[in-house]
Formats: C-alpha cells, sequence, structure tokens
C-alpha cells in the first residue's frame, strides 16, 4: 500500500510564494478533494505532488522516501496523472495515446508488448469506450479526451492518481459522465486520488455517490482541511474561501436517495 505524505510543503515563484506550510498525509485508498478559485495554486502544488516542480520548502514522500531522489519512471510508476488540457500534436490513435501511459514499464527506446496491448484494450472495453480505440486522437471531443486520459491513468497502473480539474472545459453531460469514470475508479479499482477542482459540487457529487471523500481549501498560500463535503462544505466556508453567499439544499431521489447541492445567491467582499 502506498503512502504520501506532505511535511512542511512550500514553492514559491521567485519572491511570491504560491503555498506554505502544507502537512498532509494521503493514506492509501482515500480520497482527498483540494478545493480553491482559480488562481489559489492548485495546478502548482498538483505538479509538486509529480515532482515537475521542486519544493522551495519542506519535503514529500512516496512511502518513506524523498520525491526528490526519485526518477521520473519511479514516480511514474506509483504517480498517474490527469491534466486539465493536453496538447494535441500528432494524430496518434487512442491505442496509441494509452499505450504512452504504460512507457514505464518499457525500456529505453523499447515498444510496448502483447501484455500492454490486453491492458490497454481490456480497460477500454471495462469502460464501455472499445469504439474509441482507433479513432483519430486529435479529433475526439473535449469530453472524449478527458475520458482517454483517465483511462491512460488506469493503464499505467499506479496506485495514487493526480487529476487537476478534470472536467475544465467540458459540457454538462460530458461532465457528469467524466465524474462517472471518477466514481467507478473509485469504487471499483481502489485507487487513491487527489482532484483539485474549482467547483465545489464536484465534492457534494462523489458524496452523494456514497464515497468517503476529504475536502481541504487552498486559500491564501494555506491548505485548510475540513473534513467530509458535508462538513466542509457549509455557507460559512463557501463565503470565507470562494467570497460567494450560497444555499445548500438537500433532496431525496429515488435514484441515488439523499443528496445535496450547492447554488450560488451572490458575491461577497471576503475571499
Amino acid at each position: 500500500m502506498t503512502s504520501l505524505t506532505l511535511n512542511n510543503a512550500g514553492f514559491s515563484y521567485g519572491d511570491t510564494s504560491i503555498f506554505k506550510n502544507i502537512t498532509l498525509e494521503v493514506h492509501p485508498g482515500s480520497t482527498l478533494c483540494i478545493l480553491g478559485p482559480n488562481g489559489s495554486g492548485k495546478t502548482t502544488l498538483m505538479d509538486a505532488l509529480l515532482g515537475i516542480h521542486r519544493l522551495t520548502h519542506g519535503s514529500i514522500y512516496i512511502n518513506g522516501k524523498d520525491i526528490r531522489h526519485l526518477s521520473p519512471g519511479q514516480i511514474a510508476r506509483v504517480l498517474a496523472f490527469v491534466p486539465q488540457n493536453h496538447a494535441k500534436h500528432f494524430s496518434f490513435s487512442v491505442r496509441d495515446v494509452l499505450l504512452m501511459g504504460r512507457s514505464a514499464y518499457t525500456h529505453t527506446f523499447g515498444s510496448p508488448g502483447p501484455k500492454d496491448l490486453r491492458i490497454v484494450d481490456a480497460t477500454l472495453a471495462q469502460f464501455n469506450l472499445s469504439h474509441l480505440a482507433h479513432r483519430d486522437y486529435t479529433r475526439l471531443s473535449g469530453g472524449e479526451t478527458q475520458l482517454v486520459m483517465i483511462i491512460r491513468a488506469l493503464v499505467q497502473d499506479t496506485p495514487i492518481i493526480v487529476m487537476d480539474e478534470p472536467t475544465a472545459h467540458l459540457d454538462f453531460k460530458h461532465e457528469i459522465t467524466v465524474l462517472e469514470t471518477i466514481v467507478r475508479l473509485i469504487r471499483n479499482q481502489g485507487k487513491t486520488l487527489i482532484m483539485a477542482t474549482h467547483f465545489p459540487n464536484h465534492a457534494f457529487f462523489l458524496e452523494n455517490q456514497g464515497l468517503d471523500i476529504e475536502v481541504g481549501f487552498l486559500h491564501r498560500e494555506q491548505l485548510h482541511m475540513e473534513g467530509s463535503p458535508s462538513d466542509a462544505l457549509t455557507w460559512e466556508n463557501l463565503r470565507r474561501y470562494y467570497g460567494v453567499d450560497t444555499c445548500i439544499m438537500e433532496y431525496n431521489t429515488q435514484k441515488t436517495g439523499k443528496i445535496k447541492q450547492i447554488f450560488p445567491i451572490s458575491t461577497t467582499k471576503e475571499a
């Protein structure tokens, strides 16, 4: 079982501090939802977890090993990443893009083997996406692209998946499709998930599906852990961290039972 620990972690661009004094342990099989408005530093924190940005203060440990002492290949066998945007410069097939997720297990200048092909095809079939296998990746819609990125993270076969705004720029249906896919990988795959988003209703969506979620707000350089979505997503916290007055509504539905949803009312001068 793989653990991820941040000890007094901080990062700055020159004299500009992005986040600081973050101490946190992400336990195996848990789900952490990091909330905050645009520009709060969520993407920078995700990049630090992946070793893309080296901390200016503190440390990040994977199974007790400082991430600074791990090679990119070693990190790639533990942490998979789903970005909010992915450049499409070359007309690879979806299958080829997914096979790139197996690169951590191939030798330098090596090619994917039969096992890698089986893993890719089986994962596509598991999520009813086999019809995308031979599609031109550059011609996918935004929603299809994000689903492929999630599948690529799964075929990478890591215990931890990091997602940065996985529903950014998606329409309403594709946003829900991606969230439903995230629910499936948490429920059925047993992955540890760290997801950054600026939409607090995403945390409620996961909780409404019966999942155990921890919520933290990245605000003014600090990560404030506030507990479950029901405990964290109060009108007081949403006013404090987002500067928005809200109404929290609770409904009973035949399909999922009790659900909660946030409705914005107006902006405030806070946050």
